[in-house]
């Protein structure tokens, strides 16, 4: 597809998103470069599990199948869920997913962001189906953008020209800020405390979620048997808990999660992330395009952020794809424009819907949290709106 001397897409930024981005590409049999600031640490199976853990949806694991990862993955350290239980600390009514019901092995998977990554990083770099040009370390100084492709200029004096330029290299994209793309949403003046616990009774494979006023608190199955938990909180609750000595966040969190699990038995050190609304307000600006966090940025309460850049990825590739199969340019505006009305529509949508979510079950108002009790009451009583509800969560709808 592309002429001598000249790639078919530049990614820049290596990790989830932009990793199987350049993976997929390159075994669809595009010339590929990706440029990447620092190699990721790769994963140790004796090194404690990362704190920064994702819930995979089927669909992103599919795709994580496809490209010859996942059994490495599966093989390394995975937590599936079978199950998820979802409640109101204020409301009655319960909201329970089984994956049985869908004839699924699993509703998801709780994996290391650090193992998904080291895996990609690891399969580039052994990749004999398809190589991928590596500038690593690598950053972008500049982009020249033209009618007939887009050059980027690396800080070492390299230049690498494309027909497509992918930023996908995290929140605070340094290529999108270069293209001059704002972006909308807010702060939420929350941070989401991260840990592992240990729990008197077994999580049971089961994924849980408890809405409180000022924030959902996760619990999400580990491997080994421990959970992990994603606290969501008002800054100065989130900076109280952070302080508290080990016994007396155990019983502070133990509360927290109504006991669900019984005590806390164990826990690791703490750690907190600020959470914030990003939405771009384009990802096209000329040959250039947005995938993953540098295109959205969303609430961690249902464990999307990976699994929405994911579907960037399978997105993007289908559009590449199937303009290559037509014969067109990769990086004209109608090719490229295919694939922002179909993810920015859907990752709105889903931002906005979780934003939604959270303002309404973080509400402590009466007559809100007893509408949302019955709302968690009715969908758990009908079928098919459970069943629609999963359907979303794992990207078949």
């Amino acid at each position: 597809m592309s002429r001598r001397g000249e790639l078919d897409v530049i990614v820049v930024g290596a990790g989830a998103v932009g990793g199987a981005l350049a993976l997929a590409l390159a075994r669809d049999g595009f010339e590929v470069a990706l440029v990447e600031a620092r190699e990721p640490k790769p994963w140790r199976v004796d090194d404690e599990v990362d704190l920064r853990v994702v819930a995979l949806a089927p669909d992103a694991r599919a795709l994580l199948d496809d490209l010859g990862v996942w059994a490495s993955i599966a093989a390394a350290r995975i937590g599936p869920y079978r199950h998820m239980h979802v409640w109101d600390a204020l409301a009655p009514g319960e909201l329970h997913f089984d994956a049985a019901e869908h004839g699924e092995a699993a509703l998801g998977w709780i994996v290391e962001n650090k193992l998904v990554q080291s895996m990609l990083w690891r399969a580039l770099h052994g990749d004999r189906l398809g190589g991928v040009r590596m500038h690593c370390p690598g950053e972008v100084a500049d982009i020249e953008d033209g009618d007939r492709g887009v050059t980027a200029v690396l800080t070492d004096g390299t230049r690498l020209r494309a027909r497509v330029l992918v930023a996908a290299e995290g929140a605070e994209s340094s290529v999108r800020t270069r293209l001059g793309i704002p972006f909308e949403g807010h702060d939420y003046a929350q941070r989401a405390v991260v840990a592992h616990v240990a729990t008197e009774r077994p999580h049971a494979g089961t994924a849980w979620q408890r809405f409180q006023p000022g924030g959902p608190l996760a619990f999400l199955p580990l491997a080994d048997g421990r959970c992990s938990i994603v606290w969501s909180l008002p800054e100065t609750e989130a900076a109280r808990v952070l302080a508290l000595d080990d016994d007396a966040f155990r019983a502070e969190l133990g509360c927290a999660f109504d006991f669900r699990l019984g005590a806390i038995t164990g826990s690791t050190s703490r750690a907190a992330f600020p959470l914030r609304l990003r939405l771009a307000t384009r990802y096209v600006a000329g040959r250039c395009v947005l995938a993953g966090d540098a295109a959205h940025v969303v609430h961690p309460l249902a464990g999307q952020g990976m699994n929405l850049g994911l579907r960037d990825v399978a997105c993007l590739r289908r559009v590449l794809r199937d303009a290559r199969g037509r014969g067109s340019d990769l990086g004209v505006a109608h090719v490229l424009r295919r694939y922002e009305r179909e993810r920015r529509s859907d990752n709105t949508l889903a931002a906005r819907g979780f934003d939604a979510i959270e303002r309404v079950y973080g509400s402590a108002s009466e007559p809100v949290a007893a509408l949302r009790g019955a709302a968690l009451e009715c969908a758990g009583r009908l079928a098919p709106l459970r069943g629609m509800l999963a359907d979303i969560a794992a990207g078949r709808r």
